[in-house]
């Protein structure tokens, strides 16, 4: 999914700054609560419980979507708009992950090992891409600069559970988060702007799965008569 947003760089900066001073803090909180966990089931039992949760799931997205008139206009803001509410309702009454969750997720899961903070940082490089998303202010590049400074003056790899360490990286992260113009109180913000993001970028696959949909069908016999079709005036809910 191709995103052209700055949201990664400015999200994984404030994200990556409460992540990375404690190693252990980049463990999901359930690994820990070993003594809530639930009952042992059996497999037929568990993949039956698997099951319905995934069918309650998408019966609840599909119930949404028929419920909502979805332009497919990457270009109109309105309906980009209109398209992130209707995927956020989603995802709240299916309790599925936003796409962000899901990159928070990532690094929680792919760090959760790793004892140095060059790795850390060179392993969110490679979540950024592999998630589609670029780094336009540059911010991966200030953050390697900064941690060549900081190793440059320890004489050493800076690890994770190095306290005195990571508290001056993460005093030149705070000055690289001020230089971008970036605020920890603002990272809703920049998640909404993200979700914006994801959403034009789906809008934009629906469109051009569309359009070769409708080139197929057009060179039928039976629809050579046929006007052109507008993918704006498609209403998805017809097809559901």
């Amino acid at each position: 999914m191709a995103l052209t947003s700055r949201l990664f760089s400015k999200s994984k900066l404030v994200y990556g700054s409460q992540v990375l001073l404690q190693k252990e803090y980049a463990v999901p909180v359930r690994h820990f609560a070993k003594e809530s966990a639930p009952p042992a089931l059996k497999g037929d039992t568990m993949l039956k419980n698997i099951f319905v949760e995934l069918k309650n799931k998408y019966e609840t997205a599909i119930g949404l979507l028929k419920k909502e008139k979805i332009t497919i206009d990457p270009e109109d803001p309105a309906a980009v708009s209109h398209y992130a509410k209707v995927m956020k309702t989603i995802r709240e009454k299916a309790s599925l992950s936003s796409e962000s969750q899901h990159i928070q997720e990532s690094i929680e899961n792919q760090t959760a090992d790793i004892p140095d903070a060059r790795t850390y940082l060179l392993t969110l490089k490679e979540i950024r891409i592999k998630s589609g998303l670029l780094d336009d202010l540059g911010a991966e590049a200030l953050m390697i600069e900064a941690l060549e400074k900081i190793e440059k003056d320890l004489k050493k790899p800076l690890l994770r559970n190095d306290k005195k360490g990571m508290d001056l990286l993460l005093a030149e992260f705070d000055k690289i988060n001020k230089k971008l113009g970036i605020q920890k109180e603002n990272l809703p913000k920049y998640e909404e702007k993200l979700e914006l993001s994801i959403a034009k970028a789906q809008l934009e696959e629906l469109k051009k799965d569309a359009l070769e949909a409708i080139d197929t069908q057009s060179k039928r016999d039976e629809f050579k008569d046929e006007g052109t079709v507008d993918v704006k005036s498609l209403d998805i809910r017809n097809f559901i």
